[in-house]
């Protein structure tokens, strides 16, 4: 009997052994398709640290000019619409650098952030290689386009928090005053940080219908679900349009909010999706049982 209990113990720990094995194996797999995703983003750094003219006269310092893309296309729709208010001629206000290293840390900050969002859909595509092998076919089958929709969504959002919400932020800031004797004068540190925060979290914002997908996989959300919560859905929507965009006038707030609505309402489509592949999978079985 004791010679049983052993063997058993001995078993169980072989099993222990193996599981806490094959864990960090997983770790170890893990860890290479992380070092590949950073050397990327690492090369995208070097190509912007290299570029360095043309990404801070063109990339970052546009939204300052007068003939940014943007500013050009709010003209044309006030010349059409009859109103002058829309056209933006002038960006006042000074970008300054008030530290001893602040404009070499602006080109390693700045080559950083380039290297990071040109090098998030190939982090997106190491991640699926590491999540893929764990899947069923039919799984695989049902994210294969993973890592397409989730970087046209980053690259949707960038775009549209580069080209609009940063410069209606910036020509709005830029010209705020409460009196006359005091100058808009900012850090370089200051712009920086608000054109990237305002692009970046908009790119994660786009991120929306993957996540709704994830969690109606779980079971965590339904369609029936975001309909019920609609109502409450615009009011958030309105508040994060609000937050995002410090601008008073309500056509901005409109032209922000209106793709977080789309988003929305893309995102009861992919539950719904997701709700009848399920169904379909559990009549199946149903049929088979039977």
């Amino acid at each position: 009997m004791s010679d049983n209990k052993i063997i058993k113990a001995i078993k169980e720990k072989t099993n222990d052994l193996e599981v806490e094995m094959s864990f960090f194996d997983h770790i170890e797999i893990l860890r290479w398709h992380l070092i590949r995703a950073c050397i990327a983003i690492i090369i995208f750094t070097g190509l912007a640290f290299y570029y360095y003219d043309f990404v801070f006269d063109t990339i970052i310092m546009g939204p300052m000019k007068p003939n940014f893309w943007t500013y050009r296309m709010l003209c044309k729709l006030g010349d059409y619409l009859h109103r002058s208010g829309f056209c933006i001629t002038k960006i006042p206000g000074k970008i300054i650098n008030n530290e001893m290293a602040g404009q070499f840390t602006l080109q390693i900050n700045s080559a950083l952030i380039i290297g990071i969002t040109l090098g998030f859909p190939y982090l997106l595509w190491e991640i699926w290689r590491f999540i893929k092998p764990a899947l069923h076919e039919k799984e695989r089958k049902a994210a294969s386009g993973f890592v397409f929709y989730a970087s046209l969504l980053f690259i949707l959002g960038i775009l549209f928090g580069y080209y609009v919400i940063s410069p209606e932020s910036i020509s709005f800031l830029a010209s705020y005053q409460i009196s006359a004797i005091i100058e808009n004068n900012f850090t370089i540190d200051s712009y920086l940080s608000s054109v990237a925060t305002l692009t970046l979290a908009t790119g994660i914002v786009f991120e929306l219908p993957i996540l709704v997908y994830i969690l109606a996989n779980l079971g965590i959300l339904t369609p029936k679900f975001m309909r019920a919560g609609r109502r409450y859905a615009i009011v958030a929507i309105l508040i994060v349009a609000a937050v995002i965009t410090p601008t008073p006038d309500m056509m901005t707030m409109f032209i922000v909010s209106l793709p977080l609505f789309v988003l929305y309402e893309v995102g009861i489509m992919v539950a719904g999706a997701v709700e009848k592949r399920k169904l379909k999978k559990h009549n199946e079985l149903m049929k088979a049982e039977a």
